[in-house]
């Protein structure tokens, strides 16, 4: 422990777990340094709340103790407790920060991004792998679409067993297409220092490589300046990309498609003001290179997004079922702003509720509508997913984009 006051990691996700008997809090460390499925009592998390950097020993102390019914918590207590935290990984620590530099600097060194779900979240065998692709692609009709060239397609980065129907419509919608380049636009779920981040690694799946347009990333890195993550650890276990390009790799098998890989971050954190005409006005440069290759015949965007997130798992004090008419009537408005290219409707209408639903594609689909063809957008499907055991529930969508034949 150094001198200041103890502070929490910041990076860590907290979810409530319902047992027979009472709550637990599991711990989701996308570094892996807190072991996997850690769940600790609704009473220790009140006091990680309080490691904000600002309280002190002292203000610890007067919680456990008023947790406690009065009962004295000395500080030689305190500090085992503290030490037990630092040795778990759960502390903003000397400790910690030398261990997450070590793990960065490991992947940073690497040239390839192997897949960090393969064998968790879709099976990590090719064969295996292609017929659970084929099994999903095949449960919805292909759409019947409007004339136009393909421009874009927003697609969910939920589990594919949880999304199937939607990850069907989407990509049975561009099945056939040729291609030669892929921008695809993901949600760094782990970013909260930069509003984009690029990484020129190859990518691995159990379905073989895929290249970067190395060019493309060159560029893009030059005009991203300040705005860019300071290296590209978020891709490392970032799963909003590799979902899209596994299905991708199985539309596409017989063609040689490179992508530009740009993982977006909250922009709520990022900007002075929560606006478009903040966000026009940072990210201009890396903008218009964007939209300068998205005009390329041979080029899509995809967006990987899901939409709201709400119940108790994600910071509301009400289960989803509360909320899930304001919510969808939100993520419809979103939609029909999106559809119809009109930016600025998307951003007053996120900005009217300050993101209270969770939209963690926002970021990611403000970008798309900065950069792709004049368009028009056809919704293809949306759903919501329920999390009965934690009271929550998450959106999703497919969305195809279409610019007229001159």
């Amino acid at each position: 422990m150094d001198g200041e006051n103890p502070r929490a990691r910041k990076d860590l996700d907290f979810f409530p777990a319902q047992t027979a008997d009472r709550t637990l809090i599991m711990i989701k460390d996308r570094l892996g340094l807190v072991e996997e499925g850690r769940a600790i009592g609704a009473e220790l998390y009140k006091v990680i709340a309080l490691l904000d950097g600002y309280h002190s020993l002292r203000d610890i102390q007067i919680e456990l103790m008023r947790q406690q019914g009065g009962q004295l918590v000395s500080m030689e207590e305190i500090e085992t407790l503290l030490n037990q935290l630092d040795t778990s990984y759960l502390l903003d620590s000397p400790r910690y920060r030398e261990a997450k530099k070590e793990i960065i600097s490991r992947f940073t060194a690497q040239q390839v991004r192997h897949c960090s779900h393969a064998g968790l979240s879709y099976p990590e065998q090719e064969e295996e792998l292609r017929r659970r692709l084929e099994s999903i692609l095949t449960i919805q009709d292909v759409p019947e679409l409007p004339r136009g060239k393909i421009t874009a397609l927003v697609a969910p980065h939920i589990d594919l067993e949880a999304g199937k129907r939607v990850y069907s419509s989407a990509y049975q919608a561009i099945r056939g297409v040729k291609l030669e380049r892929v921008i695809l636009l993901g949600v760094g779920h782990s970013m909260t220092d930069a509003m984009f981040s690029l990484t020129a690694k190859t990518f691995e799946t159990p379905l073989g490589k895929v290249e970067v347009d190395q060019e493309s990333v060159k560029e893009l890195m030059k005009a991203g300046n300040d705005m860019l993550s300071i290296d590209d650890f978020a891709h490392r276990d970032e799963h909003s990309i590799e979902f899209q390009l596994i299905f991708l790799q199985q539309i596409l098998r017989d063609s040689a498609f490179t992508i530009v890989p740009v993982l977006c971050g909250s922009l709520m954190g990022s900007l002075p003001a929560y606006s478009r005409k903040e966000y026009r006005s940072k990210a201009g440069d890396f903008l218009g290179i964007l939209a300068e290759a998205a005009e390329d015949e041979n080029t899509i965007l995809v967006a990987g997004v899901d939409f709201s997130h709400i119940g108790p798992k994600f910071g509301h004090d009400m289960p989803a079922s509360h909320m899930i008419g304001e919510s969808e009537k939100h993520d419809r408005q979103l939609l029909d702003f999106l559809c119809t290219g009109n930016a600025d409707g998307f951003w007053e209408e996120s900005e009217k509720v300050q993101d209270r639903y969770n939209v963690c594609g926002f970021s990611a689909l403000a970008c798309l509508l900065e950069t792709i063809p004049p368009s028009q957008g056809t919704l293809l499907a949306y759903e919501t997913y329920r999390e009965e055991p934690t009271k929550s529930a998450v959106s999703f969508t497919a969305a195809i984009f279409t610019s007229p034949i001159p």
